[in-house]
């Protein structure tokens, strides 16, 4: 069975038809550009594009970067512009898909979703954390399988800022970190979300789980156990689609 998914981000929108069974990508996804500003309509238009790519006529799956309730209504936008608060997501983007059924889920959610269905978090009991970092630091936590929505620990506040404005890739790629010293602002954010939650297991999602040799092992004093998410950056896609075959 296949499902479209997308995922939107702080810098790409990214999309491709997912087989179900496998729980990867049926085909080599397509990326555009998010655009600037990231306004509703803009952004629409940029999944349109994405999906126009494939001729799809199904159901579709979409992440977003900020907190989603009902399936539908936008409470946050750290990273896109900021009236997409309140916004009616699901209709805004059915309308601009020609009325195709759409779910959406928040970003992190679906790659968390993803990743304990098919991924790094697969048969693990107890919390698991998984941990998006990117243009900012999403979050999807787990119990004994059963995600818990919306928890946002990027804006965990960490010497005195959001911690995603300290530890998310872009400030390390907007700061010119070494990996050693970016290494050094995870593992602080990472303890301070271990003393919260305890979890047995932290996925680290992302982008940046496809360099995790050149940082994983920079991470010391953590109690629990560290992985790269095995979807890695297609994570949120799969997800997406998840979601979307459930008709959430």
């Amino acid at each position: 069975m296949q499902i479209f998914g997308v995922d939107i981000g702080g810098s790409g929108i990214k999309g491709a038809p997912v087989d179900l069974d496998r729980g990867d990508l049926a085909q080599e996804r397509h990326k555009v550009l998010t655009p600037h500003p990231a306004t509703p309509e803009s952004v629409a238009d940029g999944v349109r594009q994405v999906v126009e790519h494939f001729e799809w006529t199904g159901p579709v799956g979409l992440t977003f970067p900020g907190v989603v309730t009902g399936g539908s209504t936008i409470r946050t936008a750290a990273n896109v512009d900021k009236s997409w608060i309140d916004t009616d997501a699901r209709a805004l983007f059915s309308e601009r898909l020609g009325g195709l059924p759409v779910t959406v889920v928040n970003d992190a959610d679906a790659a968390g979703v993803a990743e304990v269905s098919f991924g790094a978090g697969r048969d693990r009991s107890g919390t698991v954390i998984l941990l998006t970092f990117g243009t900012g630091i999403g979050s999807a936590l787990f119990v004994d399988g059963v995600l818990v929505p919306n928890t946002e620990l990027g804006h965990l506040e960490l010497h005195g800022h959001d911690a995603e404005k300290r530890a998310s890739s872009k400030a390390k790629e907007d700061g010119e970190l070494t990996w050693e010293h970016w290494a050094r602002r995870v593992t602080k954010y990472l303890a301070h979300v271990e003393m919260l939650f305890s979890p047995e297991l932290f996925v680290i999602g992302g982008g940046v789980s496809r360099k995790a040799d050149k940082f994983l092992h920079l991470i010391e004093g953590i109690r629990a156990e560290i992985v790269p998410a095995e979807l890695q950056n297609n994570a949120g896609i799969v997800g997406a689609a998840m979601r979307a075959a459930k008709g959430d």
